[in-house]
């Protein structure tokens, strides 16, 4: 349905031409997919404070409706690593049934942003600004890591970045050799496993996980194993789908959670829609960016209800998807399928997974995501760009992601304020005005005589706030006082309603001189927006030209009857 609200599922298109071949396809990249979301799926779930079944829930709940509602044809929903900084910060500010609430406000945000197609906007936030959110968020994810990763018996880790570092060191002489060599081991397994290519067809993070659980279950069956803590230890594993459960909401529960609901809201946001035009680049197709944020919305309205923690687009199961075959949204119903299955069937053996395993998953995520290689390249470019990424990364590692996110969109707006600024040009003419090159037309000759007593303004750029004191210092440097001034409009796409405020303010100003204004050029879009507010009547329809010329010409009319 296109129109009011921009929802055009991908899945129902793709379903309008599909084929059994294409089946096929989708059904071995979903399997395939199912199975490297996995542990992923474990491992988000379990460093963002909930049981590792959660983790499952919501790569099987959202990810399933993901793929039935959203916009993009390849996209692979569920729970992702970018989110384990908030969600477990949530969790210890506002606990589980406060992260539930944030969720399902950040779902209703998420809709709305889709119904006011805000999709293309959320887009356009600067690279910088994205980058520094990721590196930040990689940073933090290997630092909650540690503890588990070295095996260290830590009774209470405290929040913040420093802090961490500093209980770390004080239990240097905790570490578990068996746990070390446990999660050394796993990122070893990780790393070398694509290097072989397709002569082990499963995923690395996978194959990590059945080697150590293997190992490590055969050393305690000889006790051996002392030091290295598995699931089993620290959670009861419930291998079902929940029940949804109901939420009650207050004016004071959505006011307390209304900061990290945005910040949730935000981030899923911004990275759904940068992996779906990831997957745009390589598969050629076209995602609907609203009709994702809808998508995304209502898995993360629903999710909580089962348990689940925040949904989201995953980059690396996306490519995961097209990298084998998946082209259909069917693919991404066929990953959610397998997943319910392992959960029902394979569920209870989870609990032997050790802790220090996941830890090097997680680990290796967080190097994946950390994009160093972009973080210093970016550091070559201009200083306006090194200062916001350095400030988001530095907001979002030393303070909290809900302070980067917006701090970081502050900074998108006036730095786009900025771009806008120097895009739009102010210039004056006051005695002939050179045509050459352009196209506006009647004329001609490419050289018009502007007459004695009119000044020719033009303004090239969005007539915005931005741009209003640029206009002053313009008229204010010519010094003379004109009988008639034009502003050219032709390269003013849109006008706001300060822009529109500085002309009218413009206008009265130059009336109490005797001095009249010509408006020409002016597109479509501007014009219905002088003539709703009256500006027809304050300066003359008769004065609002459609080029040039014309307005030249009304000039010296004036020039004569004044």
């Amino acid at each position: 349905m296109k129109g009011i609200i921009d929802f055009r599922p991908g899945l129902w298109q793709s379903l309008r031409t599909y084929s059994k071949e294409r089946f096929l396809s989708d059904l071995m990249a979903g399997v395939i997919v199912g199975i490297v979301a996995l542990p992923l799926a474990i491992a988000f779930g379990i460093a963002s404070g909930v049981s590792p079944e959660k983790g499952l829930v919501t790569a099987i709940i959202g990810g399933f409706i993901v793929s039935f509602l959203g916009g993009s044809s390849v996209q692979i929903g569920g729970p992702t690593g970018a989110f384990i900084v908030i969600v477990y910060g949530v969790i210890r500010q506002y606990g589980v049934e406060g992260l539930m609430a944030a969720t399902v406000m950040a779902g209703g945000f998420l809709v709305l942003m889709g119904i006011l197609k805000l999709g293309t906007v959320i887009k356009f936030i600067p690279y910088p600004i994205v980058v520094g959110f990721t590196s930040g968020i990689a940073l933090t994810i290997f630092t909650t890591q540690i503890k588990d990763l070295f095996g260290m018996s830590i009774e209470k880790m405290p929040a913040g970045f420093i802090p961490a570092w500093t209980v770390y060191a004080q239990h240097i002489d905790t570490v578990s050799v068996g746990a070390l060599l446990t999660g050394l081991l796993s990122i070893v397994i990780i790393v070398a496993t694509p290097r072989f290519g397709k002569k082990i067809p499963v995923p690395g993070s996978l194959l990590a996980i059945i080697l150590a659980t293997l190992a490590v279950y055969l050393l305690r069956a000889v006790g051996l194993a002392g030091g290295i803590e598995t699931i089993g230890d620290r959670y009861v594993i419930n291998a079902s789908l929940p029940r949804p459960e109901t939420l009650s909401f207050s004016p004071d529960t959505f006011r307390r959670l209304i900061s990290p609901a945005f910040t949730i809201a935000m981030l899923g946001a911004i990275e759904s829609l940068l992996s779906a035009t990831v997957a745009d680049g390589v598969t050629g197709g076209r995602h609907h960016s609203n009709t994702e944020l809808i998508a995304q919305g209502a898995a993360n309205i629903v999710t909580p209800l089962f348990g689940g923690i925040p949904v989201t687009g995953a980059i690396a199961r996306t490519m995961t998807n097209i990298n084998n075959g998946g082209r259909t949204p069917v693919a991404g119903l066929v990953h959610a399928l397998v997943l319910l299955l392992i959960l029902l069937f394979l569920g209870p053996l989870t609990k032997h997974i050790p802790m220090a395993c996941l830890a090097g998953v997680l680990t290796v995520v967080a190097w994946n995501m950390s994009e160093w290689r972009t973080f210093r390249s970016l550091l070559k470019n201009p200083k306006s760009d090194v200062a916001v990424l350095l400030t988001t990364f530095f907001l979002t590692v030393f303070f909290d992601l809900t302070v980067a996110i917006e701090i970081g969109l502050l900074l998108a707006m006036l730095l786009f304020m900025r771009r806008m600024m120097e895009t739009t040009q102010v210039s004056v003419a006051t005695e002939t005005l050179d045509l050459s090159g352009e196209a506006e037309l009647p004329r001609d000759k490419e050289v018009l005589v502007i007459p004695k007593g009119v000044e020719v303004y033009e303004i090239n750029g969005p007539f915005f706030f931005g741009i209003a004191n640029k206009f002053d210092e313009c008229m204010k440097q010519v010094g003379d006082r004109p009988r008639v001034r034009i502003i050219r409009m032709r390269k003013v796409p849109f006008m706001d309603s300060t822009g529109l405020h500085n002309l009218e303010s413009l206008c009265r100003l130059s009336q109490k001189e005797g001095i009249r204004i010509i408006l020409s050029g002016v597109n479509e879009k501007v014009r219905d927006m002088l003539i709703k507010n009256e500006m027809d009547r304050r300066i003359g329809g008769e004065n609002i030209c459609s080029h040039i010329s014309e307005a030249l010409s009304r000039s010296r009319e004036l020039l004569r009857l004044s």
